[in-house]
């Protein structure tokens, strides 16, 4: 299937630090810390990845953090209410602003 986002680009992710090989290397190493236990679980954290991939919209996140929530325990309902929670939190985010229609309406009404 052709899509635009091709599946296998996942895996050239690292070719993006072939023209700047130091800031690759500084990248995952940050990366690699923050996925880490600490606080949180690497499931837990992994949770989070997904939704947030979820919020951006990245279908390479997406993929990532689906297949790592899964290998690190997560089932089937836990990524899904992930996901309903960063539905909610964009919902609600998008409908805030509309607090900024209503000011900018308002002035012009008058």
């Amino acid at each position: 299937m052709n899509t635009y986002y091709d599946p296998a680009d996942l895996a050239k992710f690292s070719s993006i630090g072939e023209a700047a090989p130091e800031l690759w290397e500084k990248f995952n190493a940050y990366y690699g810390a923050v996925f880490e236990d600490g606080a949180l679980t690497a499931r837990e954290k992994s949770l989070i990845a997904l939704a947030v991939a979820h919020t951006v919209q990245c279908p390479y996140c997406i993929d990532a953090y689906t297949n790592a929530s899964l290998e690190k325990g997560a089932d089937q309902a836990q990524l899904t209410e992930a996901i309903h929670v960063a539905c909610a939190i964009r919902g609600g985010a998008s409908l805030v602003h509309g607090v900024q229609c209503k000011n900018i309406a308002g002035k012009l009404e008058l």
